[in-house]
């Protein structure tokens, strides 16, 4: 009998940086879900599945048929999926929920998964600094701002968001492929704040892109990576969590950890 375990991935950005390299992605995800569902307890996708996505009344955002598809996969075999807005696809209104059969999470939640304790988050706007992004997000939340949205031509609206997805990425540049440090990393700092209130087993995050595994006293800190160029997740078989690179996509740099 097959050893029953958790998965948590996240920050594929499909549609990043164009139609090939993006279709050649969604191949690999797809084969890494095909692999684990067989072991699959639940499957956590924890946010910027797409570098951009809305949530149309009549229209779907045009490829991604077959993540699409091994998602409802999961679903329709009893494998719960949790699926976490990210800042690049925040505007989900009840498509993936309804015709995929999803958990949709907008904020951090805590999870109790085999006996441990989890607080699971995409992990934008959380810790200190980065208000401007803060401010921002407060305006994308907006139903007014959405509403106004949902009026321009998808081939617009979706040209839009994408061009500024791609002038936001270009302003980080390398900055975010590497460790800060345990006193500049926000998601750390947040981490230690939470526990000052209540104890985690575990904190998993995504959104940071850097893949990173680090002690906090008794607790685990994990930033997931991405499927751009580390290719990892994180496996809970119950007795400990590891993050792990998809070695079939070749990851092209290593995961950061103190321990």
């Amino acid at each position: 009998m097959l050893l029953k375990k958790v998965y948590f991935a996240s920050d594929f950005h499909l549609g990043a940086p164009n139609y090939t390299e993006s279709l050649r992605r969604e191949k690999q995800v797809v084969n890494w879900l095909n692999e684990i569902k067989p072991t699959t307890q639940a499957l956590y996708l924890m946010g910027d599945l797409f570098d951009f996505w809305f949530d149309y009344k009549t229209v779907v955002p045009k490829g991604y048929v077959r993540l699409l598809a091994k998602i409802a996969d999961f679903t329709d075999c009893g494998i719960p999926v949790y699926l976490f807005t990210g800042n690049h696809d925040m505007w989900l209104f009840g498509y993936f929920e309804n015709e995929l059969g999803v958990t949709l999470i907008r904020k951090p939640i805590n999870q109790t998964i085999m006996g441990k304790k989890f607080y699971l988050a995409h992990g934008d706007g959380l810790g200190p600094g980065d208000k401007g992004y803060k401010f921002i997000k407060k305006v994308f939340e907006n139903k007014l701002c959405q509403w106004a949205f949902k009026w321009l031509h998808p081939d617009l609206g979706i040209g839009l968001a994408n061009y500024f997805s791609k002038s936001s990425r270009a302003a980080t540049g390398d900055s975010d492929a590497q460790f800060l440090g345990e006193d500049k990393e926000w998601l750390i700092i947040h981490s230690k704040n939470v526990l000052q209130k209540e104890h985690f087993d575990y904190f998993v995050y995504g959104h940071r892109h850097y893949p990173i595994v680090f002690q906090l006293e008794n607790s685990q800190y994990v930033n997931l990576g991405d499927w751009i160029t580390y290719f990892t997740y994180a496996e809970f078989d119950g007795q400990k969590l590891e993050l792990k690179q998809y070695q079939k996509a070749k990851p092209t740099a290593a995961i950061h950890g103190n321990g």
